[in-house]
């Protein structure tokens, strides 16, 4: 039995969001504070839609574990119970730089690959 070519794609998205997705998390924390379901909405907003709730918040408190973001919490807009906003550190900001930066050359190694710029010794048929 083949799986959909959506669902192999939805799963190669999954895959490669995994790899990716502590960053994009800082990259919306260096945007402003924002707390869990801020993240899934921004995440889908971008087109990132395959993220829940369950996967942002293990991801936060390792983030917060390993001192790249810090957490406060403050009264909900809507009056109800106060929210868990996260704030990049110092550590997050330089961990933020650092992968955009791998990110950038490994996305652009890959793109060559991917669109046959870099091949050598053979040619596109």
């Amino acid at each position: 039995m083949t799986k959909e070519p959506s669902a192999i794609g939805d799963q190669r998205r999954s895959q490669l969001l995994r790899g990716v997705l502590d960053l994009c998390l800082l990259s919306l924390i260096a945007e402003r504070p924002r707390y869990g379901f801020e993240f899934v909405a921004a995440l889908a907003d971008n087109g990132l839609d395959l993220v829940s709730e369950g996967s942002i918040y293990p991801l936060l408190s390792r983030l917060e574990r390993d001192g790249a973001i810090s957490s406060y919490r403050a009264p909900s807009a809507s009056g109800g119970a106060p929210r868990k906003y996260y704030r990049l550190t110092d550590a997050g900001r330089a961990e933020l730089t650092n992968g955009r930066a791998v990110w950038r050359a490994f996305s652009g190694q890959v793109g060559q690959i991917l669109t046959g710029t870099g091949l050598t010794g053979e040619s596109e048929s």
